[in-house]
């Protein structure tokens, strides 16, 4: 089946290039192009979208009121392309948390004249974007109230004593943003997040995260203790461990299925310090990073949760664990967060 894509950019140029990138792939078709959002949606109602390459700066209206109305409107899979300065960086994240897909890095600013450096990047994260998955909004009346999260005393700031564990890849800053929703503050664990993101955008991650809920979330740094009630986002990169001390070890050491971070690399050892206190978390992803770790801390005592297959963007890491029989639980996203809490104070 060819993938047709919507190319949006206010440059003519990257426009240009983009189409023969993807002109240049028999799968792929460019279906149209459109300078500027208020374009964009005028060519969405004319035809025929498979996945929608959307700039993030753009005149009329930008990248992120056009993907909002494209959420709103038809939810369709969108890949942003953003620079790699600040700005770029949180509004990507922004774009990610209102339901793209994933974010392709411009090499060199707006205008990349050296866009052909990601040439089969761009054709690959389209190609994984037509499969992703929407889960239906639901209905006004279908919606149920959770019920208020459990709430603990304020646990000792010192070294975790239980380690709550998240691994992610594509689609993942939504579903992290719907788990720590569900995690009241003063968890008494330590919470690391792995999300594969560049080095550029962990920050910018973490940042929107902290602003978001009331548990106080930092990019990692080497030699970070690991505390209770507070999250750990590990820098794009950068390999992430945990030492007998419980604080954070960083390396550029040699990338894991072309991934750094790698969720297995931190998952492996986790063993060795937090022994069964751990709750490991794989959600929505391509490919099978933290397989092997989920594997160990099952095998050590520990206790695993898989994303569901209905509201994973990607059913792909938390399928191999599920199959493999390393899902202690298989939960909808909105469930996660929820079991985490309980799990942690089970291990109190």
């Amino acid at each position: 089946m060819t993938i047709k894509v919507l190319i949006v950019d206010d440059s003519a140029f990257m426009r240009k290039m983009i189409s023969e990138i993807i002109s240049s792939q028999p799968d792929l078709e460019v279906a149209g192009t459109a300078r500027n959002g208020r374009d964009a949606l005028r060519k969405l109602e004319q035809l025929e979208v498979d996945v929608v390459t959307l700039d993030v700066e753009m005149p009329v209206l930008d990248g992120i009121e056009t993907l909002r109305a494209i959420m709103n409107e038809k939810p369709m899979p969108v890949v942003m392309l953003s620079t790699r300065t600040k700005k770029g960086s949180e509004t990507t994240i922004q774009a990610l948390s209102l339901g793209a897909v994933d974010f392709i890095a411009k090499p060199s600013g707006p205008i990349s004249l050296d866009i052909d450096k990601i040439a089969e990047e761009i054709v690959e994260k389209i190609r994984l974007a037509a499969t992703a998955r929407f889960a239906k909004k639901e209905r006004p009346d279908t919606l149920v109230l959770k019920p208020k999260p459990r709430s603990f005393p304020k646990p000792p700031t010192e070294a975790a004593e239980t380690l709550v564990i998240i691994g992610s890849s594509t689609g993942g800053p939504r579903a992290v943003e719907t788990v720590l929703s569900d995690i009241p503050p003063n968890l008494p664990a330590g919470i690391v997040v792995v999300q594969h993101m560049p080095k550029d955008f962990t920050r910018s991650f973490a940042e929107r995260l902290n602003s978001l809920f009331p548990v106080p979330v930092k990019e990692a740094e080497n030699g970070d203790l690991v505390r209770n009630g507070q999250v750990l986002v590990a820098p794009g990169d950068y390999h992430l461990r945990i030492n007998s001390e419980r604080r954070i070890i960083l390396s550029q050491e040699e990338r894991v299925m072309f991934l750094r971070p790698a969720i297995d690399i931190t998952m492996e050892t986790l063993p060795e310090v937090f022994k069964t206190k751990i709750v490991g978390v794989i959600l929505t992803g391509m490919g099978r990073d933290g397989a092997r770790g989920m594997a160990i801390i099952k095998q050590a005592g520990g206790v695993t949760i898989a994303q569901d297959k209905s509201t994973s963007t990607i059913y792909s890491m938390p399928r191999v664990i599920a199959e493999e029989g390393n899902a202690d639980y298989i939960l909808p996203l909105n469930q996660i967060g929820g079991v985490i809490t309980d799990l942690v104070a089970s291990m109190q």
